[in-house]
């Protein structure tokens, strides 16, 4: 006859898991143990009735009380294993608690990591998190001789915006264009919200000169595109034009603070001259 094939237990398991799984193991131990102990006192019972109503003999005598500590061992068994079984349940739920406060503190800790590193109106990243990628994108730049691109971004006369449909209507806003600049950011790039209606892109490895013309015109007709939004007094269709400054590594700067200077420089002139983009490259030459 083939031999039966044992299953090995199960590895890997989370602690709770394991806990729940023996658990589950000795509650059907224990109610196997309950199920004898029955038996047991049934066959006791059988046994007394059999002596009382007939002869007496030393063999079933003997048998009966060998049964009766039989019975009393398992009943002690029956209970201390329910005894177990109880410390195991409350083990797992202690670990349940446990492993939820663990899960609390690990999400309140991601949620303060982000918001440490985001904007908390257009939930853009912000300028900590954009010198983070600057500085690691120009180290790589350095290394594999690639070119990066930093686009300072300047909403042109927002301060009206403000001032004539209130501060409301500027956020919502500012929110819409964090929208369109994230939907026409490429996977590798970043945009960031530095502050008010500022915002900044940064392009890494650049190959391509001429692509970096197209980027920002794409950003320009994003970010002027109708917006609705509701106002005080109704919804208000407005379009917003923006002012764009490039600064390209190496050519205008070989550190964060070099390109951002030039990119800022630029997108002023950019925004004087209502060119829509500017390159830093240009800054030498007259108006």
């Amino acid at each position: 006859m083939d031999k039966v094939k044992k299953t090995a237990p199960e590895s890997g398991l989370p602690a709770e898991a394991s806990l729940t799984h023996t658990l589950g193991k000795n509650e059907r131990v224990k109610d196997l143990v309950a199920e004898c102990a029955d038996d047991l006192s049934t066959v006791n019972a059988g046994l007394k009735e059999e002596l009382v109503s007939g002869e007496k003999t030393p063999g079933v005598e003997n048998a009966l009380e060998k049964s009766k500590l039989v019975e009393s061992k398992v009943q002690i068994a029956s209970e201390a294993l329910a005894e177990v079984n109880l410390a195991l349940k409350a083990e797992v739920e202690e670990r349940h608690m446990l492993e939820e406060k663990l899960a609390t503190a690990t999400k309140d800790g991601e949620d303060a990591r982000h918001t440490s590193l985001h904007d908390s109106l257009t939930g853009l990243p912000n300028r900590a998190l954009f010198n983070d990628r600057l500085n690691h994108a120009l180290a790589q730049a350095k290394r594999h001789g690639s070119s990066v691109v930093v686009m300072f971004l300047d909403l042109d006369d927002f301060k009206k915006i403000n001032d004539t449909h209130g501060h409301e209507v500027g956020d919502a806003v500012l929110m819409a264009v964090g929208e369109r600049l994230r939907e026409v950011t490429r996977n590798d790039d970043t945009v960031c919200r530095q502050g008010g209606d500022e915002f900044l892109y940064l392009l890494q490895d650049i190959r391509n000169l001429a692509d970096i013309k197209p980027v920002a015109e794409k950003i320009i007709n994003a970010v002027q595109a109708p917006c609705e939004i509701k106002g005080r007094d109704g919804n208000l269709n407005l379009s917003i034009q923006a002012s764009i400054g490039i600064a390209i590594f190496p050519n205008d700067g070989s550190s964060a603070d070099a390109l951002l200077d030039c990119a800022d420089k630029a997108m002023y002139r950019a925004k004087r001259e209502k060119s829509g983009y500017f390159f830093a490259e240009n800054l030498s030459k007259p108006d």
